[in-house]
């Protein structure tokens, strides 16, 4: 065999190697973006695999429309027999306590819903809890925390001391009252004192609905106090203690669901993996602004529970006082 005919023959197996490595590639990178695209539990509902779909509620609660798009999935998904839902979250917004509390009975219409109470599970955290057919809580689980509010810094003294001068022009007294650059007006706090009382009663009624209880002859829960899980059981808040296996263990027995089922985490997916990406970074760059802004606060001594104020609306959460 001649030398040319060799190297003819040595392009064309090359060739050929570099056609298998550039269509591998590309199945990796599809496989890899299918992965970003759907995490592990959407692949896991595709097979169409009978399963108790396992929702958690972490953290600052707000109104999240992934989180009720994916609430709305597990209604809608044949192979999901029930959904398990498990709090840890001191609370959020109020709105967004309201938002998952109608997902979650919009669900409960069609399957049944169960609740596992974690370290935490008060105000609008309680409120997902009251959205469930059944509660199971911690003995040291802390719940409860009926209640709403709003709170605003006021640093009218602070800026009159530094020689600034906040000026404003609006269309009436109430536009934007109260605010933190100057005193609020009696008329301002009497509004914003209607609208909480407003929120309360909404909330209070949810209680007395789900609970089958008179709020009123519960020990401390109109004015806002937390319970322990075991108190909460003494006073109907809650229906059980335990954890995940006293939850499916209820659905099991009291509402069919087959046993041995495999539970499967849910979680919301975003739109897109590159709005995922830019998200985290807008996360990351959210996290250096607070920062800052934290230690100003810490500068001119104002009081810790300021930053609770990046929650729109009004808030419905828990959290130990700082000394």
């Amino acid at each position: 065999m001649s030398l040319e005919t060799e190297a003819v023959l040595d392009r064309r197996r090359m060739r050929r190697r570099l056609t298998f490595w550039r269509s591998a590639a590309v199945l990796f990178v599809g496989l890899l973006l299918g992965a970003l695209m759907f995490n592990g539990d959407d692949l896991s509902t595709l097979a169409g695999t009978k399963q108790i779909a396992r929702v958690s509620i972490e953290g600052t609660i707000t109104d999240d429309r992934d989180q009720l798009a994916m609430l709305k999935k597990i209604r809608d998904a044949s192979h999901v027999e029930a959904l398990l839902v498990f709090v840890n979250s001191p609370g959020g917004t109020t709105t967004g306590g309201e938002s998952l509390y109608l997902a979650l009975r919009d669900v409960a219409e069609k399957k049944p819903v169960v609740a596992q109470f974690g370290t935490v599970a008060a105000s609008a955290g309680y409120i997902v809890g009251l959205g469930t057919d059944h509660i199971v809580a911690r003995g040291n689980s802390i719940t409860g925390s009926v209640g709403v509010l709003a709170q605003w810094p006021e640093v009218s003294e602070m800026l009159g001391k530094l020689g600034v001068k906040f000026n404003e022009v609006k269309s009436g007294d109430l536009k934007a009252a109260p605010n933190p650059f100057e005193p609020a007006t009696p008329e301002a706090r009497q509004v914003m004192q209607d609208t909480i009382d407003d929120g309360f009663r909404w909330f209070l009624s949810l209680v007395e609905t789900r609970r089958g209880i008179v709020a009123r002859d519960v020990d401390g829960l109109v004015q806002g106090r937390i319970y322990s899980g075991r108190q909460a059981l003494s006073h109907k808040l809650v229906d059980e203690i335990g954890g995940e296996a006293e939850a499916v263990r209820w659905l099991e027995t009291s509402r069919n669901v087959p046993k041995d089922l495999k539970v499967v985490d849910w979680k919301p997916t975003t739109e897109s993996a590159w709005g995922s990406v830019t998200g985290s970074a807008s996360q990351a760059a959210g996290a250096v602004l607070a920062a800052t802004l934290g230690g100003l606060l810490n500068i001119v001594n104002l009081p810790a529970n300021v930053g609770r104020l990046g929650l729109d609306g009004l808030v419905s959460v828990w959290q130990p006082a700082e000394n």
